[in-house]
């Protein structure tokens, strides 16, 4: 099987935390498609809600194909439907109702020709859960060059 990454959606994993991944196909248009092989998408601003018990991503920009006639536009932020089994479907649902958590995408890519989309079930984090985060990489950012110092020095 092969995957070529389309997006990423850096900001979901800063924002939020992510308890679980799903891949979901999405439903697009001809040029749409052709679009998204020349990467002209933004993920970071989409985010996933359930309508009448389907799947649907809002918010996913998808500008329009260069080499489109100019009689035939779309909407470059229209809701997109996405494909998953009605099983995992009814079990995202519940589990995102219950535990009040969101639906975010995390990456979009073609899989075998097809478009796909990875989302997750995601608790957003508190202003003081960023610091700590921001605070742990630091400190290990440090540590790794005190070590590659020091280890520098013994070779000399």
């Amino acid at each position: 099987m092969s995957t070529k990454i389309i997006a990423k959606n850096k900001t979901a994993r800063r924002n939020y935390e992510i308890l679980e991944t799903h891949e979901a196909g999405v439903v697009l248009r001809g040029n749409e498609v052709k679009s998204l092989r020349e990467a002209k998408v933004t993920i970071k601003e989409a985010y996933a809600r359930f309508e009448n018990g389907e799947l649907w991503i809002q918010g996913l920009h998808i500008t329009a194909y260069s080499n489109i006639s100019t009689h035939v536009r779309s909407d470059p932020t229209r809701r997109r439907k996405l494909l998953m089994h009605r099983t995992e479907l009814t079990r995202l649902f519940s589990k995102s109702e219950q535990g009040q958590l969101t639906i975010v995408p995390l990456a979009l890519y073609f899989k075998d020709g097809k478009v796909k989309v990875e989302i997750g079930l995601a608790r957003g984090l508190k202003t003081h859960d960023k610091r700590q985060q921001i605070a742990k990489k630091d400190a290990d950012r440090q540590a790794r060059r005190e070590v590659a110092r020091h280890s520098k020095g013994k070779y000399e």
